[in-house]
């Protein structure tokens, strides 16, 4: 029998809180097609330049986009093996079989 591996509760935490805002989630919408600059996220998302650069920061430091800067402008991309990570982390958070058999036969322990 194989034993999960416990998620790392602090990443993961960092990860969903990435993810917990619509803004967000639309920017990594709009970085799914590939690399934007970030002036044209700024337009298409109608947003005010420092609003956004909270938002890519946050993304950022969870490690769910890259930037490059490229003269005066700054590209951003989505980082793959973090999006991986994420599902990783969703799969070890499931509920173990022996658990749900516990739950089905009104045991709790």
């Amino acid at each position: 029998m194989t034993t999960a591996v416990a998620p790392n509760l602090s990443r993961a935490a960092e990860l969903f809180h990435a993810l917990s805002d619509e803004t967000r989630l639309e920017i990594l919408e709009m970085l799914r097609s590939g690399e934007r600059c970030v002036c044209e996220l700024t337009s298409d998302l109608d947003a005010a330049q420092s609003r956004l650069s909270f938002h890519l920061r946050v993304l950022r430091d969870a490690g769910l986009v890259s930037d490059r800067k490229e003269g005066r402008w700054s590209y951003y991309t989505i980082v793959p093996e973090a999006l991986a990570e994420i599902h990783d982390l969703s799969i070890a958070l499931q509920p173990t079989k022996r658990r749900r058999e516990l739950r089905i036969a009104g045991r709790c322990c």
